[in-house]
């Protein structure tokens, strides 16, 4: 018996009394609308733009949009395609697999991996910088140092396109028919079939930067 006589029993809120049941989350569309809204997503963030942002840019609800990147609706083409200009971008790229490529390294400073080429030349000291595993396209990039001995050498020649950076010395360079000074800061990129290569060494020491892409077979 309450001590208060004039006192009225106190009644929870039903909304308190009734079980709660937990909330579901939305179900996603499907799998290729996920891996979309996803790639939109990491786009969008890596752009440094805000929903907001990227909602006005492209012409698309800030809601719609919303939902395109949580995987709740699968986007028409036409609705990809303003995005992709709204972030500059294209619409290819909502459908690249990011996630599962193993194509990324990263060498730090001095830590390139001395490698000793079929055919190199004597006093050519080659330093890997990097490697693709996977895709069509194969790319070697070298730090090239030419060592006290090395002497000038013009008969390189293999296949794909080589992009070459002069990082210290100076240097002729012989492509073909044409020859080239090269200083540092210089680049070149020419089809490295035909044949190439250092003509005279003007100013030591030399080293540069060597990129050759090649198709895999």
């Amino acid at each position: 018996m309450s001590p208060f006589p004039t006192a009225r029993p106190f009644r929870l809120p039903a909304s308190v009394l009734r079980p709660r049941i937990p909330a579901s989350a939305a179900p996603l569309r499907s799998d290729p609308a996920h891996r979309i809204g996803h790639q939109v997503r990491a786009l969008r963030i890596a752009a440094g733009a805000s929903g907001g942002e990227l909602a006005a840019s492209s012409g698309v609800s800030r809601s719609m949009l919303s939902r395109i990147e949580r995987g709740l609706v699968s986007p028409s083409v036409e609705t990809l395609d303003r995005i992709a200009n709204g972030l500059g971008v294209p619409v290819s790229r909502f459908f690249s697999d990011q996630a599962s490529r193993t194509d990324f390294s990263f060498v730090p400073a001095g830590k390139g991996i001395l490698v000793d080429r079929v055919g190199a030349v004597a006093g050519y000291r080659y330093e890997l910088l990097g490697h693709q595993l996977s895709g069509n396209l194969f790319i070697e990039p070298y730090r090239v140092t030419l060592l006290p001995d090395a002497q000038p050498y013009v008969t390189f020649q293999h296949p794909g396109v080589k992009f070459l950076h002069l990082l210290t010395g100076r240097v002729v360079y012989r492509y073909g028919a044409r020859v080239v000074k090269l200083a540092p800061g210089d680049s070149l990129q020419f089809d490295a079939t035909a044949l190439h290569g250092i003509e005279a060494i003007e100013e030591g020491p030399v080293s540069y930067l060597s990129v050759v892409f090649t198709m895999r077979e």
